[in-house]
């Protein structure tokens, strides 16, 4: 099983650009493809949930091109869709299968809909018997109420009411109310029992009203679709940042310091989840909001405090809270979480076998959660994610209880949010990037930079050093660019206590030799061997910190980094410097030749078409030409303690 393994962190703090919210993705989506007209959407979310729905439009006849970054354009059917016998598969993405059903169920084709297997354990049968009230033919393929289906043509009625359940899942509310305008003879959609998630209704009646239907409604307990109801595109449409995915982010600085800014959601939202904001504050964290964005700072005396809430405004974002709970004093209750039971998995269940796994106090019950705070944290937890996104995201804020915890399939977080835990660990884990060019000091300023502030350490031409090694070893010309990848790809590197190894061999003096210092020079002008190497260098970044130095650490391997200084020096006192380093080995060499070597090098790595060494726009240039080691070190540690105060506190 795939893993992935958080060190242990104590403050987090930065900002974070949201990913499209999966609801309004794919809404849009089904939206624009029944629409009159074409329609362009910015910044939609690339997901599994999304991709799905994407496959699924294009099985249905309709045309959709991707341009640049995340923007698409769809041109509408105007109605129902025009391929009348497809084969479906929906993954788990319920925003898909949902409000699909509902449309293909009054589209007049045969389509059967099947998703993996835990698709088929949530329920449908709420929406089958609101739509079979239509006249609508759908069939079960397995059992009755589940997934798969099979749909047949079918006279649908025109008009009318129609009753569905309230409590089980919004999606299929908003699924019925999406499907009906097909109808184009209006119809009211009652509303039986309590409506779960009203947040997302609204969500829905706003996307709807954008593409020119308005549904009137009674409260939240009748919904009325007017006769002759039509979409038509507005043109132009753009995705909100995730909502449910801020609350990750927002409890992160609520818990460990801050602040945490997220960007791309805020008080303008159409979202109900930005109201998570509301419970952090009353759980004591600081908060600020703007239009579109939000932050979050720890309470000022450092200590959340417990909360009862009903969480049917936030259903989504309350999993989060679960999990801060963890870090309030006294027992957070959270309440009106029975949609819980029918996600990705029963989240109630999963939640409380993985909170207990951390030590924690936990009682559940059909619709609620407890969960006890103030704990001394268990290390080492192996947190199951049950194939849930929002459960390998949440479980993610474990480690801000300064213990080491693995997430098991990781990767499950395709489905709304492929690169999370790469944003995460950039809260929690900041890089102080340096570059520079050879001989100008960097890896001495870097490695005593990160002994200060108790950081990891990262000389990244140590890799190409290493690749070049390997390569000379196994005969391989470095001149040859897919032959050196090969190398890189499976190069045999650790390092141990401050000793660099080869396929189990000390390589750390032979990396330093002339021969290496050249071939890591020209090795690193080939694109494939830094693609190879790319990953490596990033898996560095663990909390507390990463001190990486090297020659595009803040340009291409860290760009995100809030601290880059580029350190050089003239070539002359760098040439010097390396002299008196050989000599002291009792190497003999010749001062001109170093300084030749020096200004080839440089010419070599500026001028390389990927990642050439340059000053990137927000480095801060630090100039050693007239310094001492010790000076460069308490020049960058005094601008980490203006950037990260925090940071520099723990050194």
């Amino acid at each position: 099983m795939d893993y992935l393994d958080l060190a242990p962190a104590i403050h987090a703090s930065g900002s974070v650009r949201l990913p499209g919210s999966k609801s309004i993705s794919n809404r849009f989506l089904l939206l624009a493809a029944l629409a009159e007209g074409e329609t362009a959407i910015r910044d939609l979310l690339v997901s599994d949930d999304v991709e799905r729905m994407l496959e699924a439009l294009k099985a249905l006849g309709i045309d959709w091109q991707r341009g640049e970054d995340n923007d698409f354009r769809v041109r509408g059917a105007g109605g129902v869709f025009p391929v009348k016998q497809a084969n479906l598969f929906l993954g788990n993405a319920g925003t898909a299968f949902r409000p699909l059903t509902a449309a293909l169920a009054l589209s007049g084709g045969h389509y059967r809909l099947s998703g993996v297997p835990r698709m088929h354990e949530r329920p449908i049968g709420d929406l089958v018997d609101a739509l079979r009230q239509l006249g609508a033919d759908i069939r079960y393929l397995g059992n009755g109420g589940f997934p798969p289906l099979e749909i047949h043509p079918a006279a649908v009625k025109a008009g009318g009411r129609v009753t569905v359940r309230g409590e089980a899942s919004s999606q299929f509310l908003t699924a019925l109310l999406m499907a009906l305008p097909l109808t184009g003879a209006g119809a009211t959609v009652e509303v039986v029992g309590e409506l779960i998630s009203k947040p997302y209704i609204d969500i829905t009646l706003n996307l709807m009203a954008r593409f020119g239907v308005a549904v009137e409604r009674d409260g939240w307990r009748a919904f009325r679709i007017p006769a002759g109801a039509r979409y038509r595109s507005p043109g132009t449409v753009f995705v909100e940042g995730d909502a449910s995915s801020a609350s990750y982010f927002l409890a992160a600085g609520a818990i460990a310091g801050g602040p945490v800014r997220v960007e791309g959601a805020g008080r303008d939202s159409i979202q109900g989840d930005v109201r998570f904001a509301e419970a952090l504050a009353a759980m004591g964290a600081r908060i600020e909001m703007g239009p579109n964005w939000i932050e979050a700072r720890a309470p000022a005396d450092g200590r959340l405090r417990a909360i009862d809430l009903d969480c049917n405004h936030i259903p989504d974002a309350a999993m989060t809270l679960a999990v801060a709970a963890l870090f309030a004093d006294g027992t957070t209750r959270l309440r009106n979480i029975a949609s819980w039971r029918v996600k990705e998995t029963d989240r109630i269940a999963a939640m409380a076998t993985e909170l207990r796994k951390l030590g924690a106090a936990v009682e559940e019950g059909a619709d609620c959660i407890a969960v006890s705070g103030g704990l001394t944290f268990v290390p080492n937890a192996s947190i199951d994610t049950y194939d849930d996104h929002r459960m390998a995201m949440c479980f993610s804020l474990a480690c801000l209880g300064r213990v080491p915890v693995r997430i098991n399939d990781p990767k499950c977080v395709n489905k709304t949010f492929p690169d999370y835990f790469e944003r995460f660990v950039g809260l929690v884990a900041p890089v102080i990037a340096i570059d520079g060019p050879s001989a100008s000091g960097k890896g001495t300023v870097a490695a005593r930079v990160a002994e200060a502030l108790g950081f990891h350490y990262l000389d990244s031409g140590a890799l190409y050093r290493l690749v070049a090694l390997a390569a000379i070893r196994a005969g391989v010309s470095l001149d040859e660019g897919a032959a050196l990848a090969r190398v890189a790809e499976t190069l045999p590197a650790s390092f141990e206590g401050g000793r660099i190894f080869l396929d189990g061999t000390d390589a750390t003096e032979a990396i330093r030799s002339e021969a290496c210092s050249a071939g890591a020079s020209k090795v690193a002008t080939f694109p494939a061997v830094r693609a190879a190497l790319l990953g490596r260098q990033r898996a560095y970044r663990q909390a507390p910190g990463l001190v990486a130095e090297g020659r595009d650490m803040g340009s291409v391997v860290f760009p995100d980094a809030p601290l880059k200084v580029f350190l050089t020096a003239t070539a002359e006192a760098r040439a010097e410097r390396r002299y008196k380093q050989l000599i002291d080995k009792g190497m003999s060499v010749s001062i001109n030749t170093l300084l030749q070597d020096l200004r080839e090098r440089d010419a070599r790595d500026s001028a390389r078409t990927v990642a050439p060494l340059q000053k990137s726009a927000d480095a801060e240039l630090l100039d050693t030409t007239a310094m001492t080691i010790d000076e460069a070190v308490a020049w960058v540690v005094e601008r980490v303690r203006r950037r990260l105060p925090q940071a520099a506190a723990r050194s």
